[in-house]
């Protein structure tokens, strides 16, 4: 590459690098944690449900009291277990009988625990699991979905363009580190290699964090183009939904037992787990039932399978996980599963979790290799001070994450199932008051020491707090059967020890 060329693609990196560097650190920070959201949730909520992907519940006593508190006559249902928790999601349609029940002439969304029939909105079953999962998508903000999938495509962008700079001396460079050498030698080396870690992991997560967020307006024209404009068609095409059935408008004397119904689904194929119960024109003559779900990832990776039943129990349509998978399903399976990381258990969770975390560190540096790069005497003091000012403000918005994200943690055992305004309250104003008096201190070693700190403190609290609150002890939440609250205390623990020991080294290399 000639120089010209060279510099073209360096500056390009250096300002797309700089520009989405806060908000790929936000990402990459709350996506980490969010590879563990489960966890939180049933840490934070004392719980400890089966952890396989299957719905665990009575079905028929589940739909008699949804039906008594919802007239579920002519509606469409949805029962779905989104994540490996208690609750089920539950999605209830207008009723299509015209003469319906007025408590039926309404549409809503809550969810139902499994065990104890509880219906809660989803504001008021809001976690800080829930909150990190969401915040790395930034659904919190207006067009949250669509900023994080264009910082997405930014980010693969950048990525790009790092490897061309990088590309002839990629290898060599990665086994290059010199801590002794001047500032900005120590960030490039830093960032090259921990860069270079991170390729494959921040490609994946680039491209399909940028198809999630952003593919309805990418795939928009087809819409006009094949399907008249008609989005219940655009969607059935995709996947999403179901094909839509003529009301008839006469009770059936007698639903069929969707627990036989679904025993027998998963009868047929070994292992088959249901996650979605899908109900059209609930106890109408026009009913169809279906149930959806996967064949463990063990015996093959992309497996969906249902099962349609009418209002006799009949088998309308069967879906065989093991058959030829469309391509459309086949691309909507692999690309969720890749940016999840279910598929490999706790050790791909952990790794990608360390992936993430390296990722921050990577923005981190990025920052401080342009700020050092700059920091030269030739440019005019007034240039000097606002590179100053953009990196404070940078580190000052990304380094108190860790610490406040830590007190949240205690706080929501201190202050159980709060909801969602009482963590959107605390953890933003926590955060911007934490931003606000690091910019104000103006000491960028101050702002790492101090959330460092903060980090090994509260978490090492976390674990006793834990403890002290619901009995589940680190030591002894393993023999209970408490394994998602085992997970969530050694993470912090381990996040302590690591947060105590940068602490530890920076104040060393202070007093040299």
């Amino acid at each position: 590459m000639d120089n010209r060329n060279y510099n073209i693609f360096f500056h390009l990196h250096t300002v797309s690098g700089i520009v989405i560097s806060v908000l790929v650190y936000v990402i990459f920070f709350a996506g980490s944690f969010s590879f563990f959201r489960d966890d939180i949730v049933n840490w934070e909520r004392n719980e400890s449900p089966n952890t396989s992907d299957a719905i665990h519940t009575d079905y028929d006593l589940a739909l008699r009291r949804l039906d008594s508190a919802h007239a579920l006559y002519g509606r469409e249902v949805e029962i779905r277990r989104f994540f490996a928790e208690e609750n089920l999601g539950v999605s209830l349609e207008p009723s299509k009988d015209t003469v319906a029940n007025p408590k039926g002439k309404a549409g809503a969304f809550f969810y139902y625990h499994s065990k104890t029939g509880r219906t809660q909105t989803y504001e008021d079953s809001y976690t800080l699991g829930e909150f990190l999962y969401r915040l790395h998508f930034f659904a919190q903000v207006p067009t949250g979905y669509y900023l994080s999938g264009f910082t997405a495509l930014f980010l693969l962008f950048a990525l790009l363009t790092g490897i061309l700079i990088h590309w002839k001396k990629i290898i060599s460079n990665f086994f290059v580190f010199r801590p002794r050498e001047k500032l900005k030698t120590l960030w490039t080396d830093a960032h090259t290699a921990l860069g270079v870690i991170g390729l494959p992991f921040q490609l994946v997560y680039a491209v399909t964090g940028a198809f999630f967020m952003i593919k309805a307006l990418l795939i928009a024209p087809n819409l006009v183009a094949f399907f008249d404009n008609d989005q219940k068609k655009f969607y059935e095409a995709l996947g999403y939904g179901h094909a839509s059935v003529p009301f008839a408008g006469e009770k059936v004397a007698e639903w069929p037992s969707f627990g036989q119904l679904a025993a027998s689904v998963e009868g047929r194929w070994k292992g088959f787990q249901i996650t979605e119960l899908h109900i059209v024109h609930f106890g109408d003559r026009s009913m169809q039932v279906t149930f959806e779900g996967s064949i463990p990832k063990t015996e093959k990776f992309v497996g969906r399978g249902a099962v349609t039943f009418d209002a006799g129990g009949r088998a309308l349509h069967v879906a065989d996980p093991y058959r030829s998978v469309s391509y459309v399903e086949t691309v909507k399976d692999v690309l969720y599963r890749l940016h999840y990381g279910d598929y490999a258990g706790y050790g791909l969770r952990l790794f990608s979790f360390l992936m993430g975390l390296t990722g921050c560190f990577v923005v981190l540096s990025g920052v401080m290799i342009w700020l050092t790069a700059r920091n030269k005497k030739k440019l005019p003091e007034a240039k000097r001070r606002f590179n100053e000012r953009v990196a404070r403000v940078y580190l000052a918005i990304c380094l108190p994450m860790l610490p406040v994200t830590a007190l949240a943690f205690v706080v929501v055992k201190l202050f159980p199932m709060r909801g969602a305004a009482f963590l959107y309250t605390f953890y933003f104003l926590t955060w911007l008051a934490a931003a606000l008096f690091f910019v104000w201190k103006a000491d960028n070693r101050f702002t790492n020491r101090a959330s460092l700190v903060a980090t090994a403190v509260l978490g090492a609290v976390i674990p006793l707090i834990n403890g002290l609150t619901t009995g589940n002890w680190l030591w002894t939440s393993v023999a209970t059967g408490q394994v998602q609250s085992f997970v969530v205390d050694l993470l912090w623990w381990v996040l302590a020890v690591g947060a105590g020991y940068a602490f530890w080294k920076s104040s060393q290399s202070q007093s040299q």
